[in-house]
């Protein structure tokens, strides 16, 4: 068995195995995946015809998806835990990461234990595309006050807009931790600017999607995301000036407009409450549950 530090020209084979599974989670996609280099050393092997990924830093090791694999077995899962054990000098920390609701009789079966880590938000692309009706008449006055009001460019990103991103989001940051000092929200913040940027950096090289309005010549909002499955279309980073009433909800409603996908899946609420009350607030229509699994 030989293991591989991830690298750009892994994507075919990581779309090969991928494509086997026709993934829900928005955490199973290449693009998803790579960019957390920035932040975990990432390897992966194949171990009995099945594809395993495999996260570390300094607290340890886990496996940061279910094996991808047809074949996928008892004897593949075992494996991967001895191997995370060899890592750990605590075996507590050894776990799958993201497995699916389809995979828990699977585990069960095998004696390991499963515990609800989160869930993703998927919402229909039409209903985030027209705000229309009752539910989305704040967000739609919103977003048709800002048209009214703002003489703006929305525009594709192009690599020249790295560095006004980058001050954009770092503005926001600021702003959002002076409003929250809870030190593991604020380390959520650091952790997502170091993914951000690794995600600008290969921004042109993986199947990334990005949108930017600017006002006066300067970037005010942006948002970014990729391809999940034929159905499903994954926003992964949206940043506005939170001065400008209204922009939030236009680059949301401009950019599902764009998008020819049945389902917008808006990510998970990583835990906070006023995170997951933005999420409901655009009426997701379904729920993918994100388990844990362990020896319990």
């Amino acid at each position: 068995m030989q293991f591989r530090k991830i690298s750009l020209k892994d994507k075919a084979i990581f779309d090969r195995f991928l494509s086997c599974r026709m993934p829900q989670l928005s955490a199973y996609a290449f693009e998803n995946i790579f960019i957390w280099q920035s932040l975990y050393d990432i390897f992966w092997a194949k171990i009995n015809k099945s594809l395993c990924v495999f996260f570390k830093d300094r607290v340890g090791c886990f496996l940061y998806l279910s094996p991808l694999g047809k074949a996928n077995g008892e004897d593949t899962v075992e494996k991967c835990f001895e191997i995370m054990d060899g890592f750990n000098n605590n075996p507590v920390v050894s776990r799958i990461e993201n497995a699916e609701e389809r995979d828990l009789d699977f585990y069960k079966g095998l004696g390991y234990k499963t515990v609800l880590a989160g869930c993703d938000y998927v919402c229909k692309k039409e209903a985030l595309a027209d705000l229309k009706g009752e539910a989305f008449k704040k967000k739609r006055a919103l977003a048709n006050n800002f048209v009214n009001k703002y003489n703006f460019q929305y525009l594709i990103y192009k690599p020249g807009d790295k560095k006004e991103c980058i001050r954009l989001y770092l503005s926001w940051m600021k702003e959002r931790k002076s409003q929250n000092s809870d030190r593991i929200y604020q380390g959520l913040l650091d952790d997502n600017f170091a993914v951000f940027k690794a995600m600008l950096e290969c921004f042109g090289k993986l199947n990334f999607t990005g949108r930017v309005v600017k006002i006066g010549g300067r970037i005010r909002a942006f948002t970014f995301g990729y391809e999940l499955n034929s159905d499903s279309f994954v926003i992964l980073f949206e940043v506005c000036d939170l001065k400008l009433k209204g922009i939030a909800q236009y680059i949301f409603r401009e950019f599902s407009r764009e998008l020819d996908y049945k389902d917008i899946n808006i990510m998970d609420d990583s835990g906070l409450a006023s995170l997951k009350k933005v999420k409901l607030s655009y009426r997701p229509y379904r729920t993918l549950n994100c388990f844990s699994v362990n020896r319990g």
